[in-house]
């Protein structure tokens, strides 16, 4: 029986082999999700996202670690839509599950098509066409999920942090109490505080102590 290194080990040529197949617009990263903080242990093509060795996973790969359901009912998604950390490419993303022969997910094997210049010509083909109907495309799996892609820990919790205060009209130092818990229990629904420093960052961006996070993950666990 394989060991969980053997296991991840043996999908390194399955990165080469897509990365050769669809070129350059491909990046494909293989993740060892033992290691959240450092978790790519092999890419191609990473020019498309500038991530590189050891660099962590992403949000989207956090909430499927938090949360069982998807991987442990299926053996892949595909086709959702994702986004570089300074927003101007657009990636066909789809994720393939690594398990152990328990069935425990260990590592996850990424493919991330840049169709970027695909929507501009989009765009500027129904510009031509004086048709606006293509601006309103929409696709079941693209829109299902989304992922961001961050280079370090510290981008990655700044922006998870930052798309969930942005579901509030309040700014933190004027949220109540029940508000802050609020949003650390959707944080902690993605997986953000299963990344080093994220209590330190959390308690920072929200006004609070870090002891003060640490209560309200506390009261969250008996809660559930």
């Amino acid at each position: 029986m394989l060991s969980p290194d053997e296991i991840l080990r043996s999908y390194i040529p399955m990165v080469n082999f897509i990365a050769d197949i669809y070129g350059k617009n491909c990046e494909v990263i293989l993740h060892d999700l033992r290691k959240l903080d450092h978790s790519i242990i092999a890419i191609r093509n990473n020019h498309i996202t500038e991530r590189k060795v050891n660099d962590t996973v992403t949000d989207f790969a956090l909430k499927i670690v938090r949360n069982k359901d998807l991987y442990e009912n299926n053996d892949y998604v595909t086709n959702y839509m994702g986004k570089t950390s300074d927003g101007k490419k657009i990636l066909r993303a789809s994720t393939f599950f690594i398990k152990d022969k328990d069935g425990n997910l260990i590592g996850m094997l990424c493919v991330n098509v840049d169709i970027t210049f695909i929507h501009q010509m989009r765009d500027f083909i129904s510009d031509l066409l004086m048709d606006k109907s293509d601006r309103n495309y929409d696709d079941k799996n693209m829109n299902e999920h989304q992922e961001n892609f961050s280079e370090n820990i510290k981008d990655l919790v700044s922006m998870s942090i930052a798309n969930t205060l942005a579901e509030y009209d309040i700014e933190p130092n004027r949220m109540l109490m029940d508000e802050k818990k609020q949003i650390v229990a959707n944080l902690e629904s993605r997986g953000v505080f299963l990344l080093k420093g994220a209590v330190s960052e959390v308690a920072n961006q929200l006004g609070v102590s870090e002891q003060t996070i640490y209560r309200y993950l506390k009261e969250l666990e008996l809660a559930k």
